[in-house]
């Protein structure tokens, strides 16, 4: 058992649901700028040094940052995480102050590092990132919508449309270039990125805005942040299979897509490429262990301050 004075938070619209262990002390207020300060005194009168929520929404957002500022340890989970810790511990009543105390168990029995929280301009930088992401979609669908109508004003509104979301979407892109050029370290890493096969403009900005970590940790995670670690299924005689999964989508997206350019013509990971396939390799599977390279060989490119050398690759 750990010393560890822990609080797990369950954020809804209007309150907070908040868990202190191992006192199991629990207590509600709204999820307001009052009901936040009421928050951090009763924290930090309690000594609870942890405090843990779960990454669903925008609804704690500004309890996470009041929480850092005020020197508290803060982690935010994946969901998944909290829910298998529930099915361990064989619970099935879910309510919101039984989820803040689960939460708080889970801050005291889960050991990992709680990583860094993003800082205002990433969050900024980020979101503006999904944001782009949702203007791409929007114009893909009703570039779908437009294939499919045939009256003439129907046809008329789905092109107003389109032009529209376009020129939202480059109003935004370069709300968010001039973001990430302002800072120095951005401008850097940007840098770096875009001198590695396949990495051009727009999969650098989403490395920038949503793989944070970046540079700051090892190869094994950082595929798994990405979304292309592959995690063993295996079982008695079988021989099992290995199969990519979690991390964040649009990392694991983008970075595909340059896995796609550099297969083709970068002359050392084309090699990769084609000796996987040779060997009997579906594409897909060696197109993501491409990704997977350029990932990695990204994350030691920034960790050592250096650009692309093809001659570094298998250091990577």
């Amino acid at each position: 058992m750990t010393s560890l004075i822990a609080a797990g938070v369950d954020a809804g619209k209007s309150f907070l649901d908040i868990a202190i262990v191992p006192s199991g002390r629990a207590f509600r207020v709204p999820n307001a700028p009052r009901g936040i300060a009421v928050v951090i005194q009763r924290l930090a009168r309690s000594d609870v040094r942890r405090v843990v929520l779960e990454a669903i929404g925008p609804y704690a957002a500004a309890l996470v940052r009041a929480l850092d500022k005020a020197g508290f340890e803060v982690g935010v989970v994946n969901p998944r995480r909290i829910k298998a810790f529930r099915d361990a511990e064989g619970r099935r009543a879910k309510t919101d102050r039984l989820d803040a105390n689960l939460i708080a168990r889970f801050a005291v029995f889960m050991t990992d590092d709680i990583r860094p929280l993003p800082s205002e301009d990433q969050l900024a930088a980020k979101a503006l990132a999904a944001r782009r992401r949702q203007l791409v979609e929007m114009v893909a669908m009703e570039k779908t919508r437009l294939k499919q109508a045939t009256d003439r004003f129907i046809l008329r509104s789905h092109r107003a449309a389109i032009k529209a979301l376009a020129h939202e979407r480059k109003r935004i892109e370069e709300i968010l270039e001039a973001r990430l050029d302002a800072d120095p370290l951005n401008c850097r890493r940007r840098e770096i990125l875009m001198s590695i096969p396949g990495i051009g403009q727009q999969v650098a900005s989403v490395l920038l805005t949503d793989l944070p970590e970046l540079g700051t940790t090892d190869r094994r995670a950082i595929a798994s942040l990405a979304g292309l670690a592959p995690h063993p299924h295996q079982s008695g005689a079988s021989p099992g299979k290995s199969k990519i999964g979690g991390g964040r989508a649009c990392v694991r997206a983008a970075v595909y897509m340059a896995a796609l350019s550099a297969a083709r013509f970068d002359p050392h990971l084309s090699i990769s490429y084609k000796a996987m396939r040779a060997e009997g390799k579906p594409a897909k599977v060696a197109l993501i262990a491409v990704a997977r390279k350029i990932t990695v060989l990204a994350n030691t490119l920034v960790k050592h301050d250096r650009k692309y050398d093809p001659n570094f690759v298998d250091g990577a």
